[in-house]
């Protein structure tokens, strides 16, 4: 379905269903990533995650407050790329609006 037609578009019904996802590989493994990037691409969504080195972020921020050029480009790890079909991107778009939803209306042990 990456022909961007969306069930609630197209007067579908949608419907829950539970998923179970078994690992392969080591894939089961947290992997920490600090960095995103979603590009677009043939009705495809291509989101890349990424590491980029703590001390490399807090160079780079010296020299912005120091008024120094900043480099033209910095260099991190790419742990994951994922493609996906735009109604997946729509999915995961209103599944992460829910959790930080969540995150804003829980009550923090400061409150």
């Amino acid at each position: 379905m990456a022909d961007g037609n969306l069930p609630d578009q197209r007067g579908e019904k949608v419907v829950a269903v539970n998923v179970r996802l078994k690992p392969i590989g080591q894939s089961d493994q947290p992997v920490l990533v600090n960095y995103s990037h979603v590009g677009l691409a043939q009705g495809l969504a291509y989101v890349d995650f990424g590491f980029l080195e703590p001390a490399l972020l807090g160079a780079v921020t010296q020299r912005v407050h120091q008024g120094e050029a900043l480099p033209k480009y910095v260099e991190g790890t790419r742990t994951a790329r994922v493609a996906l079909p735009l109604d997946a991107l729509v999915r995961l778009h209103q599944q992460l609006a829910q959790v930080v939803t969540g995150l804003l209306h829980k009550p923090t042990a400061q409150s």
